[in-house]
């Protein structure tokens, strides 16, 4: 009997340890990224593995020569969110998922934690660096948020690079989007022919975004969100990456957030915001803000999705409630670090 109980608390601590989890304190960090919530391990292989990873360091390595030269914590979430659109690995810019109608639409919002200025951009298909466009907004108009064709016109009025729609189009992507139009029709066929036990499911499309948060030289903190929106989403959707206060929030007396998962979930409970709040209001660490947040509230609702965190004083974690997160940090000696799943 003793046995079986101690079998049965292994398994439960098992399954809790998958669907909820958390990165460990690490101090003295300067900028930290995430990659979306990416492939369950089942379908990971070490080709894309080995992508992933190449792609987070890349990223970091890119963010943290921003900071060596000088640069503002502005300057290396823009350049580390920068290098993961340009990667076709990540559902950001050049990898992004399709829509329902078979479009490359793409969001991205950024925001400095010194002065609460943010800006960003929703359903742009012609511009390579959405969250290039985002800080545009920021600095060059009077607006936070510009959408659609709008946002179009005023980054090409701040020559920012435009490229034809096709640019974003990759096969692995196309290749997805595919296979869910395929099972879609099969399942109104079958609904038609099968009871509704039989009728074939459609799963849910994984969520997938790039973020960074950064801290400067001068203790000043950023954060910035950039994504290729969900696979089959319907015309006009948007998620939580181009909204502050959802999936990016930076506020210098407490941290900075970015967000990644089921996007209507993370505007409803104001994801990032409240991570801020407690840290800000309530005087809770980081780490125990991003967890009530994520693993408690949202994991609740049935949310799914995760969150990476820096503070102001240079202290990052994570939160998640899926298997996996790509997502990496650098300290501020160089020290790259990089994980998918528990490693």
């Amino acid at each position: 009997m003793l046995r079986r109980v101690l079998l049965i608390g292994m398994l439960m601590l098992t399954t809790t340890s998958c669907s909820s989890a958390s990165d460990d304190v690490t101090p003295h960090v300067v900028l930290g990224i995430h990659g979306g919530i990416g492939e369950d391990k089942k379908d990971m292989t070490p080709e894309l593995e080995a992508k992933v990873r190449a792609g987070l360091n890349a990223a970091l390595k890119a963010g943290k020569a921003k900071l060596d030269a000088g640069g503002s914590s502005l300057d290396a979430v823009e350049s580390a969110i920068r290098s993961m659109e340009d990667d076709p690995v990540f559902n950001a810019g050049k990898g992004a998922v399709f829509t329902h109608e078979g479009r490359n639409e793409l969001d991205a919002s950024i925001m400095d934690g010194k002065t609460k200025k943010a800006g960003s951009v929703a359903s742009v298909m012609i511009i390579k660096n959405p969250i290039t466009a985002a800080r545009a907004v920021m600095e060059k108009s009077k607006h936070v948020m510009l959408i659609g064709r709008g946002a179009e016109i005023f980054a090409t009025k701040q020559d920012l690079e435009i490229v034809d729609p096709s640019y974003f189009w990759t096969e692995h992507q196309w290749k997805r989007i595919q296979e869910i139009w395929k099972r879609e029709a099969d399942g109104k066929q079958a609904k038609a022919d099968l009871p509704a036990e039989q009728v074939p499911q459609i799963d849910a499309s994984r969520f997938g975004t790039v973020g960074a948060v950064a801290i400067d030289k001068s203790g000043n903190l950023a954060a910035g969100t950039s994504t290729g929106g969900m696979t089959n989403k319907m015309q006009g959707r948007l998620g939580d990456s181009p909204i502050i206060g959802a999936g990016t929030y930076a506020d210098n007396d407490a941290a900075a957030i970015s967000c990644t998962g089921h996007g209507e979930f993370f505007i409803r409970y104001a994801v990032s915001h409240d991570i801020v709040a407690q840290i800000k209001y309530k005087k809770v660490s980081a780490k125990d803000a991003a967890e009530d947040v994520i693993n408690k509230q949202l994991k609740d609702a049935g949310g799914e999705g995760a969150a990476i965190v820096l503070d102001k004083s240079g202290q990052f974690t994570t939160a998640r409630n899926t298997e996996g997160m790509y997502r990496g940090w650098i300290s501020s000696d160089g020290t790259i670090q990089v994980r998918i799943y528990d490693k």
